[in-house]
């Protein structure tokens, strides 16, 4: 059986000085970077949670920035379409009527020249009759 005597106290004493040593050499340092490495680590996840939510934001007026722009080119592709449709017509309208014009001047000359060859074939047609009525007669 082990007997208690002075020792006991004395490693007590060591005991207790050790863990005093211990407590300001190791336990102290390395509570003090633990903590100094929690603080940088809440430092960047708040940084991190800010860049999050500015990137959100980024995001979200991108793509507001993207509808506006498309129901722009909308607007302009069917405000040109439009004026396509508006000039077509009228181009279409001056092509008639220059048509129109163009084909009445074109009846108008034929008939013309219609009026000229018929008039040129009865003179035509009473010089003829007197030949052939001269060739009849002169042969009969």
């Amino acid at each position: 059986m082990v007997l208690p005597d002075k020792t006991i106290f004395i490693q007590g004493l060591n005991f207790l000085v050790m863990i005093f040593l211990l407590n300001i050499v190791l336990i102290k340092p390395i509570r003090e970077i633990i903590k100094k490495r929690k603080g940088l680590m809440a430092d960047q996840l708040e940084k991190i949670e800010g860049f999050n939510e500015n990137a959100e934001t980024k995001v979200a007026d991108y793509e507001a920035q993207l509808t506006a722009a498309r129901k722009e080119a909308g607007e302009i592709r069917n405000a040109a379409k439009d004026a396509g449709v508006v000039e077509e017509q009228a181009l279409l309208s001056t092509a008639g009527a220059e048509a129109s014009s163009t084909i009445q001047a074109a009846r108008t000359e034929i008939k013309s020249q219609v009026k000229g060859a018929m008039e040129q074939l009865t003179k035509d047609v009473d010089k003829y009759a007197e030949q052939a009525t001269g060739k009849i007669l002169g042969q009969a």
